[in-house]
């Protein structure tokens, strides 16, 4: 399993809710279409951050590597329904910053310590 992190800042004309309502049609398609396994929207609350976080955190989350590639492949593609629901997403977008994350100490790891 990986964590693809994003961290979001919408454009000074874009509405929370309807960015939260078309980013919801965005990841729900994503999930019927096997591209994902889970998601969340968290907004920040009160204002309680520091100035490297950004309002909105969004978080996916994919199988592994090759899963996020066939991700990164379908938002690529050109047909209309995935065009529209991604357009709709990323038209209301000012700043995002990305992270990529797995779990730790991750299976392979506490195998290799148990051996030694």
């Amino acid at each position: 399993m990986n964590l693809y992190h994003c961290m979001i800042d919408l454009k000074n004309d874009a509405k929370a809710i309807v960015f939260a309502s078309a980013l919801e049609r965005w990841m729900e398609h994503l999930l019927a279409e096997g591209l994902i396994l889970r998601w969340r929207l968290l907004r920040r609350k009160l204002n309680l951050a520091s100035a490297s976080h950004r309002d909105f955190v969004l978080e996916i989350e994919v199988q592994g590597l090759a899963a996020l590639d066939d991700l990164f492949g379908h938002a690529c593609s050109r047909s209309a329904d995935v065009s529209e629901l991604y357009e709709k997403v990323h038209g209301m977008v000012e700043t995002v910053e990305y992270g990529l994350y797995r779990p730790f100490p991750d299976p392979e790891r506490v195998e290799r310590v148990a051996i030694l």
